[in-house]
C-alpha cells in the first residue's frame, strides 16, 4: 500500500508540531502551517526544544518546512495527506476546511486530530469528493511517546483510504491503531476520564489526599506512575476540566454522567492558574529552597494550600512491591483492607463496570478497549485484560455486595480471553463465540510462540522455535537482568541454531530488553569477598558475548526500551542489530564504580582500532569518543542516536512498531543467513597505548580540578583509559581481542575491591540512581 511522502500539518501547537517531529522521525517531509509563518517557525522551535525530545536526534528538523495559511495554502497540492490540529472547535475547524478544500489533490487525504468532535459533524463542511477522503486520526499527547491513534472514519469515507492510512500509522510511525466509533470522546477518553473523575469522587468520599489516592491509582493496579492526580498534571487540569464538562454537557444517556462533574475546588485551582505541569503548579510542584535542594508539595484542597510530600505506605500497596506480573499486582493489592486498598477497588469497580457497558457503544470489541487504555494511558492491562485477572466471576460477586448493579450481559461471562491452539482469543459479547484478536499477518507474539515452541528454559532465559530455522533467545528475569542462568541459556541457544538452524535472534517483550547485569548478586559476592567467584563471572560473561560474536550462524540482537550495561554488551557482539526506535542503550556500568567487562570495553575499543584501520589515521578521535561514552554513562536517547555512537553499523536498521520488531528482526536473521561468513578472533591490532592514556588522564585532571567530576570519578576515569588502550604497552604494539578482555576483566575485579565501588552499588540498590562519591 503506497505510503504518504509528504504530510501537511495545519496548526503548530503542542499537538500539531508534536505529530509534524514524529512524521519526521519516520522520513516524511512535512509542511507545517498555521496563521502566519512565524507562528509556524515558533512551533517548529518548540518541538525542537521539548522536554522529553520530539525529534530522535534533532537532524529530523531539517525535514520539516514552515509557511502560513494566508499565503501558504496553495503549497498544499503537493501533500498527499493533510493532518488539522487547531483550535477544538467545530465552527473554527469547518471554516478551516473550506479554505484548504480547494487546494487539495484529487487523492490527497485529509484528517482532523479531534479528540472527541464529531466526525460526521466536521464531514458536513467538505465537498461530496473530499469526504470520501476525510476521517479523524486522533494522536494523543506526546505524539513521539504515546503509541495509541483512533481512526475514526466518517460515512463517505473510502475503506481504501482507512486502510492506507492505518498502515502507514503503524508500520511508519509505530502507532498502534484502534477504530472508534462517531462517539463523544472515542474511546480512550471516554474511558480514562471517567476513570479520573471517579478517583475525585472516592477520594473526596474517603477523605484521603491526592498523594495518598496516587498510591493506589499507579503500578499497583497496573496503571502508569503518574497515577492519577500526576496524570491530571500531565493532561492540564484545565484540558481535564473542560473534557469533562464537556461530556457531561454531551452524554445526556449516560448512566454515569454526574461523574464527569468535577468538584468546584478543581474550578478554583484552574482560576488560579494551576494548570497542572504546563503552569510549574497543578496538584503537585516543586519549590527550590535552601542551596537550590528540590521539594516536592501536593496540593491539600481542603485546606486550599500546597503540604510537603510524604510518601504515604499502605500495607496494600507494599504488598505488590517486587511483583513483575501487573495481574498479580492487582489480585495482591485488592486483597488488602486499608484506605488505599478500597479506593482501588471502588475506583476499578466503577471503571471496570462503565467499560463493559460502553461495548458496542464506542468500540465494536473488548480488545479494541484494551489496547486503547494500554496505548492511549499506559495502563499495563486494558479493563477487560483486568477483570480476566481478578477473576470475572469472584468481581461480580463482590461487586453486588456493594450494591452495584450488574449488566445481565456480564453475568454470562466466565473471561474474555483464552489461548487455544496458539491463537489468542477475545470473546465476542454480541454472539458469545470466542475470535482471534487480530493481529497483522507476520507479526509474532512472543506469548504464542512460548504456547507450543520453548524449546529449553531456565529462571533466566528460554530458548524459542521461531520457525523457518531462526530459534528465539528471550530474557525473562526481573528487568530482564543478566545472571548465569542467561548466559547458560546464550550457549544453549548458540548450539541449538547451529545444529538444527540456520540463525539466532535474540529478543523478548517484556517491559525492557535487559537492565544490565544482577547487581544484588554482584553487591552480596563483594561484601562476602568471593573475588575469585567474583572474576569466573566476568569470565563467564565474556565468554557468553564472544560466543555470540564468534558463532556460525548469524545473531540478531533486537533490542527495545532499557538496554542497559550487559544488556548493551550482548547488542555489541550480535552480527547485526535491529533496535525499536525507542531504545536507550548505554555502558552505564561507571556509574555503580566499575567499567563495561562483558566485553563492552574491549568492544568499542575494537570499533576504533579498526575504524583508525580503514580511514589509515589516528586512532586518538575514535578513541576518545568511545572512552567519553563509557565515562559519562551515555545512554541514547532514541535507536536513532546509537548511529552516532557508533553502535549501530552499516545495514543495521530501525523498527518503528514495537509489535513488528521480533518479525523484523527474524527477516534481518534469514537475509544473513543466505551468504554468512562466520568472524575469527581479532589478532595483531595496534594498542593506542599508555601515550593516548595519559592524554586522557590529563584532561580527567583538568575537570576534577574544574570540579567537574570527583577525586574517585577520576581514578575510574583512569582504570577505563588504561583498559580501552590496550593497557600499559607503548603506542602500535600489537595485541588481540583476547589481551582487552583480560585487561578489562582484571580491571573490573580490582574495582570491586574498592570500598567507594560498593557504596555505589548498594546506593544504585536502594535509590535506583548514581552516587557521585
Amino acid at each position: 500500500m503506497r505510503p504518504f511522502s509528504k504530510v501537511a500539518v495545519l496548526g503548530s501547537g503542542v499537538m500539531g508540531g508534536g505529530i509534524a517531529a514524529h512524521l519526521a522521525n519516520a522520513g516524511a517531509r512535512v509542511l507545517l502551517l498555521d496563521l502566519t509563518a512565524a507562528q509556524a517557525q515558533a512551533g517548529l522551535d518548540a518541538a525542537k526544544a521539548a522536554k522529553p525530545a520530539a525529534f530522535f536526534t534533532g537532524a529530523e528538523a531539517a525535514l520539516v518546512e514552515v509557511g502560513g495559511f494566508d499565503e501558504d495554502l496553495p503549497r498544499l497540492a503537493g501533500c498527499d495527506w493533510v493532518i488539522e490540529v487547531v483550535l477544538e472547535d467545530l465552527s473554527v475547524k469547518q471554516r478551516l476546511f473550506e479554505r484548504v478544500a480547494p487546494h487539495l489533490s484529487a487523492d490527497a487525504v485529509l484528517s482532523s486530530n479531534t479528540s472527541g468532535l464529531s466526525v460526521e459533524a466536521m464531514a458536513r463542511a467538505l465537498p461530496a469528493d473530499l469526504r470520501r477522503r476525510f476521517l479523524v486520526t486522533h494522536f494523543f499527547n506526546p505524539p513521539r511517546y504515546l503509541r495509541l491513534v483512533e481512526v475514526v472514519p466518517c460515512a463517505d469515507t473510502d475503506p481504501e483510504v482507512v486502510a492506507r492510512v492505518e498502515a502507514f500509522l503503524e508500520r511508519r510511525l509505530g502507532k498502534g491503531v484502534v477504530r472508534a466509533k462517531d462517539t463523544p470522546n472515542f474511546v480512550a477518553n471516554r474511558i480514562g476520564v471517567f476513570a479520573l473523575c471517579n478517583v475525585v469522587k472516592h477520594v473526596l468520599e474517603l477523605g484521603l489526599t491526592v498523594e495518598e489516592a496516587d498510591a493506589a491509582a499507579g503500578p499497583a493496579t497496573a496503571r502508569p506512575r503518574s497515577a492519577a492526580f500526576r496524570t491530571a498534571d500531565l493532561v492540564g487540569l484545565d484540558t481535564l476540566l473542560h473534557v469533562a464538562d464537556n461530556s457531561h454537557a454531551v452524554l445526556q444517556q449516560d448512566e454515569e454522567r454526574e461523574v464527569f462533574r468535577l468538584p468546584d475546588f478543581l474550578r478554583e485551582m484552574v482560576k488560579q492558574g494551576l494548570r497542572g505541569n504546563k503552569s510549574k503548579a497543578g496538584f503537585y510542584k516543586k519549590e527550590k529552597g535552601e542551596g537550590g535542594a528540590t521539594t516536592e508539595r501536593y496540593f491539600d484542597f481542603r485546606a486550599g494550600r500546597y503540604e510537603p510530600v510524604r510518601r504515604p505506605r499502605f500495607a496494600s500497596v507494599e504488598a505488590t512491591k517486587g511483583i513483575d506480573d501487573p495481574a498479580a499486582r492487582l489480585r495482591a493489592v485488592l486483597a488488602g483492607d486499608d484506605p488505599a486498598a478500597e479506593l482501588a477497588w471502588r475506583n476499578l469497580r466503577d471503571t471496570l463496570l462503565y467499560a463493559f457497558r460502553r461495548v458496542p457503544e464506542i468500540a465494536d470489541d473488548v480488545s479494541a478497549v484494551d489496547r486503547a487504555m494500554r496505548w492511549g494511558f499506559n495502563w499495563e492491562l486494558g479493563p477487560f485484560e483486568m477483570l480476566d485477572a481478578i477473576g470475572v466471576a469472584r468481581f461480580r460477586e463482590r461487586a453486588r455486595k456493594d450494591g452495584s448493579a450488574i449488566p445481565a450481559r456480564l453475568d454470562e461471562v466466565e473471561r474474555f480471553y483464552r489461548v487455544e491452539g496458539g491463537r489468542r482469543e477475545v470473546l465476542d459479547l454480541a454472539t458469545g463465540a470466542f475470535r482471534e484478536v487480530p493481529r497483522p499477518e507476520g507479526r509474532i507474539d512472543l506469548a504464542l510462540v512460548k504456547a507450543g515452541g520453548v524449546v529449553e528454559r531456565n529462571p533466566g532465559a528460554s530458548v524459542l522455535d521461531l520457525g523457518d530455522g531462526v530459534f528465539g533467545l528471550e530474557f525473562h528475569s526481573k528487568m530482564n537482568a543478566i545472571g548465569n542462568d542467561t548466559l547458560a541459556m546464550v550457549h544453549k541457544a548458540l548450539a541449538r541454531a547451529e545444529r538444527e538452524g540456520q540463525a539466532l535472534v535474540i529478543a523478548n517483550q517484556g517491559a525492557a530488553f535487559s537492565a544490565g547485569a544482577n547487581l544484588a548478586l554482584l553487591a552480596m559476592a563483594i561484601v562476602e569477598g568471593e573475588w575469585d567467584e567474583i572474576a569466573l563471572t566476568v569470565q563467564r560473561f565474556q565468554r557468553a558475548t564472544m560466543a555470540l560474536a564468534l558463532a556460525q550462524v548469524p545473531v540478531v540482537a533486537a533490542p527495545h526500551q532499557l538496554a542497559l550495561g550487559g544488556g548493551c554488551e550482548v547488542c555489541l557482539h550480535a552480527t547485526a542489530m535491529n533496535p525499536h526506535s525507542e531504545t536507550y542503550m548505554g555502558l552505564v556500568e561507571v556509574g555503580v564504580g566499575l567499567l563495561p567487562a562483558g566485553g563492552g570495553t574491549k568492544e568499542l575499543a575494537l570499533r576504533a582500532i579498526r575504524l583508525a584501520e580503514q580511514w589509515e589515521t589516528d586512532v586518538s578521535p575514535f578513541l576518545f569518543k568511545s572512552f567519553k561514552q563509557i565515562a559519562t554513562a551515555r545512554v541514547s536517547t532514541s535507536a536513532a542516536e546509537l548511529r552516532d555512537m557508533g553502535y549501530l553499523r552499516p545495514g543495521d536498521a530501525v523498527t518503528m512498531n514495537a509489535d513488528d520488531l521480533v518479525a523484523d528482526a527474524k527477516r534481518k536473521a534469514l537475509a544473513l543467513a543466505a551468504n554468512f561468513r562466520p568472524r575469527a578472533l581479532a589478532t595483531g591490532l595496534a594498542a593506542p597505548g599508555r601515550g593516548v592514556a595519559a592524554s586522557l588522564a590529563s584532561q580527567l585532571w583538568n575537570l576534577r580540578m574544574g570540579g567537574f567530576i570527583t577525586a574517585y570519578e577520576e581514578h575510574l576515569g583512569k582504570t577505563i583509559a588504561r583498559v580501552i588502550t590496550g593497557g600499559d604497552v607503548p603506542a602500535g604494539t600489537p595485541i588481540t581481542e583476547e589481551w582487552l578482555l583480560e585487561q578489562e576483566r582484571e580491571a573490573f575485579v580490582s574495582l570491586c575491591g574498592e570500598k567507594r565501588t560498593l557504596e555505589r552499588i548498594q546506593h544504585m540498590l536502594k535509590k535506583g540512581k548514581p552516587l557521585r562519591n
